[in-house]
């Protein structure tokens, strides 16, 4: 055996030891996760799957979660990037307090996200009752499931963009500003892409949190029905075998996301410092 082949030995079989208990405690929690996932698809075997979606009321679940989602992921990634750049190049007065503004969404219980939402554009509050008159409900409308999804959702945007500005040297800033580049054309083709990665994956956790999501949703808009509401009511009409067609749609979309994290996670477009 040659020398290189032995340290290798050596050294994996010092790892080992080391890695046993992480090993077993980290293999309990993934057990945790899968288990859930292959007793529900065990179950849903005999389930008629195209026969169920092909109702009218999961077609209109479907339709609505696929219109709203990306809607709400536009308006976050709109919003949400130049926040993430600012947050991540400023130092102003006020900063702390932004930063826990964007983060409490992710904190509060998204019902209770909802019930605050109908406190600032509920039917009977000043916003929400301009918005109707103008013919624009807030709730019980798209609109307000649209509002609902970036209330949870728009924050894994900002927080992962940020965090790719953050990695961003600054000096290649500077140095497109001492060209003559102005703030505006420095943060679009020196900034924006080298975040790229971040700013993807920001985006794409954004959209699944927002057509997964249900707690605030069904506070601001129970109707139009998206899936994960329209499932809600499957569940308490007919149990769990009534959810499984939608339930194995979402879990479609939802593996797709996970794919696409992981595709863009391995994009290496941050310049680290």
């Amino acid at each position: 055996m040659s020398l290189a082949r032995r340290a290798s030995t050596a050294a994996a079989s010092r790892t080992r030891p080391e890695l046993l208990v992480p090993v077993l405690l980290g293999g309990l929690l993934v057990v945790s996760f899968a288990l859930p996932f292959v007793t529900f698809l065990g179950r849903t075997g005999s389930t008629p799957f195209v026969e169920a979606l092909a109702r009218p009321a999961s077609r209109t679940a479907i339709r609505n979660s696929l219109l709203t989602a990306p809607v709400s992921t536009a308006i976050a990634t709109v919003l949400g990037v130049p926040l993430a750049y600012v947050l991540a190049r400023g130092s102003f007065r006020g900063k702390r307090v932004v930063e826990a503004i964007v983060v409490l969404p992710l904190i509060v219980p998204p019902v209770v996200g909802g019930a605050m939402l109908l406190t600032a554009v509920g039917r009977f509050t000043p916003i929400g009752a301009l918005a109707a008159g103008l013919g624009v409900p807030l709730t019980d409308s798209l609109v307000g499931v649209v509002l609902a999804q970036t209330f949870v959702a728009a924050p894994f945007v900002v927080i992962t963009a940020r965090a790719g500005f953050e990695r961003v040297d600054e000096r290649l800033e500077q140095a497109s500003r001492s060209l003559g580049y102005g703030p505006i054309a420095t943060f679009r083709n020196v900034s924006l892409p080298l975040a790229r990665g971040a700013i993807l994956a920001g985006v794409v956790l954004t959209f699944a949190r927002a057509i997964g999501e249900f707690g605030a949703t069904m506070m601001v808009a129970y109707n139009p029905r998206t899936m994960p509401t329209r499932i809600w009511v499957e569940f308490i009409s007919g149990g769990i075998d009534a959810i499984a067609p939608l339930a194995l749609a979402l879990l479609g979309v939802t593996l797709l996301v996970v794919a696409a994290i992981q595709r863009f996670a391995r994009i290496p477009t941050v310049v680290q410092r």
